[in-house]
C-alpha cells in the first residue's frame, strides 16, 4: 500500500457501511444507489490490496483488516464534522451539547452545572434530555450519559456511578405511624414505582428476603425524579439509586429508614466517540465529571 490516501468517496461509503453492517442502509445514509456504494467499495478494495468486508448471510462484516481500519476512518471523519462546523460560526464558539435522562439531570447533573461553569466560563453548555441512545453522526452531540451495562461498541465509554438501590422516605413518614423499622413494615406503607424501573421493588424485595409486602401495589411515575419528589413530600417510601439521592439524603429531606441495599449490575455512563475527547470543551467536561463522581 503506498502513502497515498485512497478515494475519499470510498473512506465515507466504507465508513457508513461499517457502522451499518448492510449496504442498503448505508445507501439510504449517503443518499445513493446500492450499487454505488459496492462500486466505491470495491474500489477503495482495489486501491488497498486488501479485503476490508465479508459477506455474512444478506449482510456484510467487517474482516480483521476492516475492524483495524474502521475506528480510523469515523474518527478522521468526525474530525471533519467537527471542522466544517467551526466554517458555519466563523467567530463563534460551539456550545457543548450533553445529552443524559432526565432524572439523572435534574437530580444531579443540574445541580452541580454551576460548578463547571465556574471552572470553565468560556464554555456554554447545551444540555438535553432524552430516552433515546444518541446517534453521533446524526445528532448534534457532544458527549452523552447513559444508564446501562457499558456495551456500546465503538464508543469511548467510562463509568461514573454505580448504584445500589435502597428505600427512601422522608424524615416525617419515618417518624410518624405506623411504624417503618423493618423491611416487613412497608405492607403498611405506600410503594412509590418508576415505569421504567418497574421491577425494582419486586427485585429488593426478593433479594432482601422480605416477606407479606404486595411488590405491585402503591403509585407510579414516570420519572424517577417524580418518585423521589413525592417520597420527599411524604407520600410513600421510594426506591432510592445512588446518584439520585444523595443530595437529598445529605440535605436531610430524604433518610433511609433501613440501610438493606441491593446492588445493580448497571451503572451510568459517560459516552462519546473518542475522536470528540480530543477536543479542548469535551474533554474539559469529561475531566470535570470525572473529579466529581470522585468526591
Amino acid at each position: 500500500m503506498s502513502e497515498r490516501l485512497p478515494n475519499l468517496n470510498g473512506l465515507r461509503a466504507f465508513e457508513v457501511v461499517s457502522r451499518h453492517d448492510a449496504v442498503g442502509a448505508a445507501a439510504r445514509e449517503l443518499n445513493v444507489t446500492q450499487t454505488a456504494v459496492s462500486h466505491q467499495l470495491a474500489r477503495l478494495q482495489a486501491e488497498l490490496g486488501i479485503d476490508l468486508l465479508r459477506r455474512q448471510g444478506r449482510g456484510i462484516a467487517l474482516t480483521e483488516a476492516g475492524r483495524t481500519l474502521a475506528p480510523h476512518v469515523r474518527a478522521a471523519f468526525d474530525e471533519l464534522r467537527a471542522g466544517m462546523a467551526k466554517l458555519h460560526q466563523p467567530g463563534r464558539r460551539r456550545p457543548l451539547t450533553v445529552s443524559t435522562l432526565t432524572s439523572f439531570a435534574m437530580k444531579w447533573l443540574v445541580p452541580r452545572l454551576a460548578g463547571f461553569q465556574q471552572r470553565h466560563p468560556e464554555i456554554d453548555v447545551r444540555l438535553t434530555t432524552s430516552l433515546e441512545l444518541v446517534d453521533f453522526d446524526h445528532d448534534d452531540i457532544d458527549l452523552a450519559i447513559r444508564y446501562g451495562l457499558g456495551d456500546w461498541p465503538a464508543l469511548h465509554v467510562e463509568k461514573l456511578i454505580a448504584e445500589d438501590i435502597f428505600p427512601v422516605c422522608s424524615p416525617d413518614l419515618l417518624a410518624g405511624v405506623p411504624p417503618l423499622r423493618t423491611p416487613a413494615d412497608l405492607a403498611a406503607h405506600t410503594l412509590l414505582h418508576v415505569q421504567s424501573y418497574q421491577d425494582d421493588w419486586a427485585l429488593w424485595l426478593t433479594g432482601t428476603g422480605t416477606r407479606g409486602v404486595d411488590a405491585g401495589s402503591g403509585l407510579r411515575f414516570d420519572l424517577a425524579a417524580t418518585a423521589i419528589e413525592a417520597a420527599i413530600d411524604g407520600s410513600g417510601v421510594a426506591l432510592g439509586r445512588t446518584g439520585l439521592v444523595e443530595r437529598d439524603l445529605a440535605a436531610g429531606r430524604l433518610v433511609i429508614p433501613f440501610d438493606v441495599r441491593l446492588p445493580t449490575q448497571a451503572a451510568y455512563y459517560l459516552v462519546t466517540p473518542a475522536a470528540t475527547l480530543h477536543r479542548a470543551d469535551p474533554a474539559a467536561f469529561r475531566n470535570w465529571l470525572l473529579s466529581e463522581v470522585a468526591v
